[in-house]
């Protein structure tokens, strides 16, 4: 599976919830390769699913064909963690 970590420039807060992204997916027993970009990379990365804030999700989900989750706070495994559980469970 493949996941992205998506914010305006793809570098700072992108890179913060990649690494949260990947602490869940171990936590949780799956295996992912995730990676960090910018949103107008992300529309044609060819990923299985997005992450990303809230104010992004909506413009993403318009012009992806992958499910679109947001997060809050990327640092928040917990929250992080819920967002990647409710992906496996609408999958």
């Amino acid at each position: 599976m493949k996941a992205l970590a998506v914010c305006g420039f793809g570098v700072g807060s992108s890179m913060i919830l990649k690494m949260s992204l990947e602490k869940a997916f171990r936590e949780l027993g799956i295996s992912a390769e995730v990676e960090n970009t910018d949103i107008n990379d992300a529309r044609g990365a060819g990923a299985d699913v997005i992450f990303t804030s809230f104010e992004l999700a909506e413009e993403l989900r318009g012009s992806v064909n992958v499910p679109v989750y947001s997060v809050k706070r990327y640092m928040d495994v917990a929250e992080v963690k819920a967002a990647v559980e409710k992906y496996m469970s609408e999958r």
